[in-house]
């Protein structure tokens, strides 16, 4: 039997410069997509409401723990990427194969 190894990755942001839901926006967007590319499920998790914080997960999943690991990093990497945005803090929730 293959194993799973999984793990959600929750990353809180703070945009400083944002004034408005819509500059908050133009500024998750490129991010969000870049971790599409990733082929990672992503999704903005709270503070919708919020014009300069949020709170966004993502979902990683991979065939062995080093690899897993790998993407990890890689998404800590792009979160950290763009000036505009602040990480207030990142935590990674490991799945528990049963």
């Amino acid at each position: 039997m293959s194993s799973l190894h999984a793990a959600a990755v929750t990353i809180q942001l703070h945009i400083n410069e944002s004034q408005s839901l819509k500059s908050k926006r133009a500024v998750l967007r490129p991010l969000l997509a870049r971790f599409e590319k990733m082929h990672l499920s992503v999704a903005e998790i709270a503070h919708q409401d919020s014009w300069q914080l949020a709170a966004v997960a993502v979902a990683v999943v991979a065939p062995q723990a080093g690899r897993l690991d790998e993407i990890i990093e890689s998404v800590k990497r792009v979160a950290y990427s763009d000036p505009r945005i602040e990480v207030v803090g990142i935590a990674v929730s490991h799945l528990e194969e049963s």
